[in-house]
């Protein structure tokens, strides 16, 4: 059954134009592949509408509720380890994609083991690239699993997803213009510096991104983004991190993260909960022990964390980093078939400094 929008949640129409103007700016004959779950039905219908009115092709591809873990329970050691040549075909084929998040629960994976999943990452990895080489655009909508994870009301989470999405403004598209702009100066400011340092309780990380290039997310690739973020130097990182965000990786709960790194590897890395995925996680290949990226938050308009690393990541106040494989567009040259953000809150007593300047502390920019 489809998710109804819910009292002040997005507005399907407005929501599928800002995705069509801002995000991923189809033309005339192009196709668009458009995957989610048939939860997403109000703004996929919106979205069909809008990429037909622009003279597109929407390719929808529709989940049902249940699929993941049917797909787990039957799947042989063939579907684990690889994939059907037919989806790469169409990743191949399209002009963009548009990825949808619409679960009907979000610990659906948690009892697959771990090693599994780690290998059907590896196996889809020319997925993922092929995906990446294209215009792509990964969002949410609002479902009763993500707000339950939230521990928010579906009204109150449809709300919270509308402010993040700046669909509570008169103009979004203005509104993520002006991100962008303000992103810009801080790209500006951190293209300068070779030395970050992350400093927070149980943090103190050294990295160098030196001569790396930041990119300026301001809701192209994720809506609703809300960061800049580039790729460290793949053997600088040094010191310890703590991550106070939890992650939830494939419906996987994992939490209280600290890794220890020296030389841009980890060497050391304990988790609260879920230790025994984050160990797997490292040990899918040489380039999950590496960082791939780091960012920083500027969305203020997502003020806490829900449990979706699209909206947690992007918190104002917040620093990032990503286990596994860099973004080549900034310079990073680490691989992997990882990438796993993992979230330091610095709006309590933490500190980013460029050079021995302070960037952000205690979550406001210097």
């Amino acid at each position: 059954m489809a998710a109804h929008p819910a009292p002040g949640g997005p507005d399907p129409a407005l929501f599928a134009n800002l995705l069509c103007d801002w995000c991923v700016e189809p033309q005339a004959g192009q196709q668009v592949l458009v995957s989610s779950t048939s939860l997403a039905a109000p703004l996929l219908l919106e979205l069909q509408r809008a990429l037909l009115e622009r003279g597109a092709w929407p390719l929808l591809r529709i989940g049902l509720p249940g699929q993941e873990e049917g797909f787990w329970a039957a799947a042989r050691e063939a579907h684990v380890d690889g994939f059907a040549p037919l989806g790469l075909t169409e990743v191949e084929g399209a002009d963009c994609s548009i990825g949808i998040q619409a679960p009907d629960n979000t610990r659906a994976l948690t009892g697959v083991p771990p090693d599994r999943l780690a290998r059907a990452a590896r196996a889809r990895r020319p997925l993922r690239e092929a995906r990446m080489r294209r215009r792509w655009c990964a969002t949410l909508w609002p479902t009763p699993a993500l707000a339950q994870q939230a521990s928010m009301s579906l009204g109150d989470f449809s709300s919270f997803v509308r402010r993040a999405l700046f669909l509570d403004r008169e103009d979004p598209v203005a509104a993520w213009r002006e991100l962008g702009r303000f992103q810009a100066g801080l790209v500006e400011r951190l293209s300068q510096a070779d030395e970050l340092r992350l400093e927070a309780a149980g943090t103190d990380l050294h990295l160098r991104v030196g001569g790396r290039t930041w990119i300026n997310s301001d809701g192209r690739r994720n809506m609703p983004s809300g960061e800049v973020f580039t790729g460290p130097h793949e053997r600088s990182a040094t010191g310890r991190v703590s991550f106070t965000v939890p992650a939830s990786p494939g419906g996987v709960e994992v939490s209280g993260v600290q890794l220890e790194l020296r030389d841009g590897e980890v060497v050391e890395a304990r988790a609260e909960h879920g230790e025994d995925y984050l160990r797997q996680i490292l040990a899918t290949d040489d380039g999950a022990r590496r960082l791939g990226e780091l960012g920083v938050g500027t969305n203020f308009g997502i003020d806490r964390p829900v449990g979706s690393i699209l909206l947690d990541e992007k918190i104002g106040g917040t620093v990032h980093v990503a286990l596994g494989r860099s973004y080549p567009e900034t310079g990073g040259v680490n691989e992997s078939a990882v990438h796993w953000d993992l979230i330091c809150d610095l709006r309590e007593g933490g500190r980013l400094t460029a050079d021995g300047e302070v960037v952000q502390e205690d979550g406001s920019f210097r």
